[in-house]
């Protein structure tokens, strides 16, 4: 599953979404200030589910 970082254009406030989550808020605006937004706020982010560990010896 994708996840997003969403910028508000009018509040500014940062979040983390997913798929779902950026539909909606393309749908019925900001989560916070309901402030309508493009999809020009959307960031893709990598998936945090793949962890990198160190090469042990």
């Amino acid at each position: 599953m994708s996840r997003f970082e969403f910028t508000c254009p009018d509040c500014t406030q940062v979040i983390e979404i997913n798929d779902s989550m950026r539909e909606a808020t393309l749908t019925h605006g900001c989560p916070v200030c309901a402030a309508d937004v493009t999809p020009a706020a959307f960031d893709a982010r990598q998936s945090q589910s793949q962890s990198q560990s160190p090469a042990r010896d």
